[in-house]
């Protein structure tokens, strides 16, 4: 968070028994998530998270927790969000820590606070496992973001419950960009009545709130219990989530980091600081999938796509906390291209079955994660990948891809081939709501439709090239220089300048809620947390809670 960011790992990896901030409760088809955050169990010294307030330790359990009522919980169809503080909902993202934190710490700390809403948004509507925020107290910025997130907001009538948005008058930022973006867009408050209610330190409360939409009922303290309650119970009956299965234990998450290697049972990392490069490979699956849905539900954890999912999203989550001189990262595959293409029937066979819903959406939520990470992206095509289906998504989430045409002399294998499944039709949407075939064809949207009819075929570098799945398809004459000089050209450039410029170009087509927040974030929270009217000496970051006035520079830019 400091400058010590870099010599302080961070680690996503997290189970229910070591929460410190969360408690989780469980009634039939109704769990309660209930925030309780330990004032002294901030992730670095230096700060206390009084008020429920938040840092980043708090919202990795909450996503964690997350992810476990979604596998280990089939029977739960509703989720009631709320505090466990008396009188107090939360006070948003702790001042104290982003006061003493990095730049890039701020900008990525929203970032995965906002993918962990959006993971609840997405549970609502995908995995139909609702989530009702019941506010039993005074509740702003980042806690009342995460009031928008759910589907529901029951707020105690009692005088001194408010919803509030205080960033702009109190901090002289934004309120993590997501919160703008759900006023207006999700729960279509009048912009008019946004801008008072977003400079108001104070917030609003009673019927006022109901009214402008900030939040959907109030009711007396004395009855707001009895409330929740009856509305969890509407929510759950509307759920389709199967009573009476057996949930999937996402077992403890296996990782050993030596040196610049980073190794998971799937994906290996190997990072080369002289470069700035993260050298990342997938291995695909060993054995056939189980053939039937009973039969994935055994293997559990270990089903490869679900391994895939779990172990490269905990790499992305750690190169982008701890590795942020790392600017480049190059995927390469390693497999049978017919294993991987086993599996993708699998989860297209079975995609009405609940656990394999789930797996889907996981690998849907890891590789759009990856689309938002403020990094380069390469993939390098080779004999011996298995850029299939699911993997292949990792080619065209890619900023450039290079594949090689024929074999490296005096190799003796076959060349590369890329191969299209029906899983790279619909099933991993980016944020813009596209698959990433319709984005890659924005020009030309009959062109992604027409590779349909190439579905399961081996198009080796001629081909995919002539199809439009890769950038590059150099012979083993040029390849080795075509992706050195590629990847050296990409390292000297101005990492802030790739930042926009990546951010800009990957979400062509049409805007949606998911793709208005990471775009402003990348560009108006970037540009405003390092702007001297927020953190400049008398900046109002800087001075708050310390009784002097913040100085302004008056000029709009």
């Amino acid at each position: 968070m400091a400058d010590d960011t870099a010599t302080t790992i961070v680690d996503f990896r997290t189970e229910r028994a070591r929460y410190k901030h969360w408690k989780l409760g469980f009634d039939g088809p109704v769990a309660t998530l209930v925030m309780d955050v330990r004032e002294d169990g901030g992730l670095k010294p230096g700060y206390e998270l009084k008020l429920n307030s938040y840092d980043l330790g708090v919202d990795i359990e909450l996503y964690d927790a997350l992810q476990r009522l979604r596998f280990e919980h089939p029977e739960v169809r509703a989720v009631v969000l709320t505090s466990g503080k008396e009188r107090v909902f939360c006070a948003g993202a702790n001042i104290r820590m982003l006061n003493q934190s990095s730049h890039g710490w701020k900008v990525n700390f929203c970032k995965f606070t906002n993918e962990t809403r959006n993971a609840i948004e997405e549970a609502t509507a995908e995995s139909r496992q609702a989530y009702l925020c019941a506010i039993n107290g005074p509740c702003a910025g980042g806690g009342y973001e995460l009031a928008l997130a759910t589907d529901w907001i029951i707020m105690a009538d009692d005088g001194s419950t408010t919803v509030a948005l205080p960033e702009v008058p109190l901090l002289a930022v934004l309120p993590g960009t997501g919160g703008l973006t759900r006023l207006v867009d999700k729960r279509k408050v009048r912009r008019d009545r946004a801008d008072f209610f977003c400079t108001l330190e104070e917030g609003i409360k009673g019927q006022r709130a109901v009214d402008w939409r900030l939040v959907d009922e109030v009711v007396p303290r004395s009855k707001l219990d009895e409330t929740v309650k009856r509305r969890a119970a509407e929510m759950a009956a509307r759920s389709d989530r199967p009573q009476g299965a057996k949930g999937v234990t996402l077992t403890p998450l296996a990782r050993s980091i030596e040196g610049d290697r980073i190794a998971y049972s799937t994906v290996t990392c190997v990072i080369d600081r002289d470069r700035g490069v993260a050298e990342i490979t997938i291995a695909g699956p060993a054995t056939p999938p189980p053939a039937t849905v009973e039969g994935i539900h055994a293997v559990g954890a270990g089903f490869w796509p679900l391994t895939l999912a779990r172990e490269l999203d905990d790499l992305i989550l750690h190169l982008r906390a701890n590795e942020e001189k790392i600017g480049i990262w190059v995927f390469r595959s390693t497999g049978g291209r017919d294993l991987v293409e086993a599996h993708d029937r699998a989860l297209q066979d079975h995609a009405g079955h609940w656990l394999v819903r789930e797996i889907r959406l996981y690998l849907k939520r890891t590789f759009k994660r990856l689309d938002v990470s403020s990094r380069s992206v390469f993939a390098l095509i080779e004999p011996g990948s298995c850029f299939v289906g699911t993997l292949l998504e990792l080619v065209l989430a890619a900023d450039r891809s290079y594949m090689l045409d024929g074999v490296l002399e005096g190799d003796a294998g076959k060349p590369a081939a890329l191969r299209l499944t029906a899983m790279n039709f619909g099933a991993y949407p980016m944020v813009n709501g596209l698959t990433r075939l319709a984005s890659r064809f924005l020009g030309e949207p009959d062109r992604a439709l027409d590779l349909k009819r190439r579905l399961g075929e081996d198009l080796e570098a001629a081909a995919a090239g002539e199809a439009g799945l890769v950038t590059f398809v150099p012979d083993d004459i040029d390849w080795e220089d075509e992706v050195r000089l590629g990847i050296e050209a990409r390292a000297a450039f101005s990492p802030d300048a790739l930042t926009g410029m990546e951010a800009s170009l990957r979400f062509g087509g049409p805007e949606t809620l998911e793709s208005k927040i990471f775009s402003r974030l990348s560009a108006w929270q970037n540009w405003i947390f390092q702007r001297p009217n927020a953190v400049g000496d008398k900046g109002a970051l800087r001075v708050y809670g310390t009784g002097q006035r913040s100085e302004f520079d008056r000029r709009r830019v």
